[in-house]
């Protein structure tokens, strides 16, 4: 049997989550100290009342300071959890910078297999790292906002956040 010092060895922080609100829901962060797990959007729910767990912070304020317009690249530590294949397709989506956009079939040609652009979609379909794992600047070929699980409206709203600033007239049409 082993003592006290043993035990803290193998001690391990607990997942944490927090709910806070953003332009486009309720994001809800998963994640301990090996990294964030998961980052998803929901419609609706519970915002969380408590302080951001420490495991979470880093993550919380950068995607506030992403949805002010104040950041264009996550620096955080992550952890999601995939095969190898859906691994590989998320760790492409990185390479595509702020405010660009790639389609499904250039995606599938820059992992080696155009043949496998059902399985890239799928896999980008999985992303559970919603914005830091910029799935959403995955669009058709022919420039058309297609497949996103958080909504075409997000999407298309993420993609407008990221986008060139837009001149507006003095004169209305």
């Amino acid at each position: 049997m082993g003592g006290p010092c043993q035990a803290n060895r193998y001690h391990r922080i607990a997942m944490q989550e927090y709910f806070f609100e953003t332009p486009l829901g309720i994001a809800h962060i998963k994640g301990d100290s090996d990294g964030i797990q998961s980052i998803s959007v929901l419609e609706n729910g519970e915002l969380s009342m408590d302080q951001v767990p420490e495991e979470l912070r880093a993550a919380t304020e950068q995607l506030r300071e992403y949805f002010e317009g104040n950041l264009k690249e996550f620096d955080i530590k992550t952890n999601p959890k995939g095969t190898d294949f859906q691994l590989k397709v998320w760790k492409s989506l990185l390479e595509i910078p702020y405010g660009k956009t790639l389609s499904y079939l250039n995606l599938s040609r820059r992992l080696g297999d155009v043949k496998a652009i059902r399985a890239v979609a799928a896999a980008n379909a999985k992303n559970p790292l919603w914005i830091v794992i910029p799935c959403h600047r995955v669009i058709g070929s022919d420039g058309s906002l297609t497949g996103y699980a958080g909504g075409l409206h997000r999407k298309k709203w993420l993609l407008d956040h990221e986008g060139p600033v837009k001149q507006h007239s003095l004169f209305p049409d």
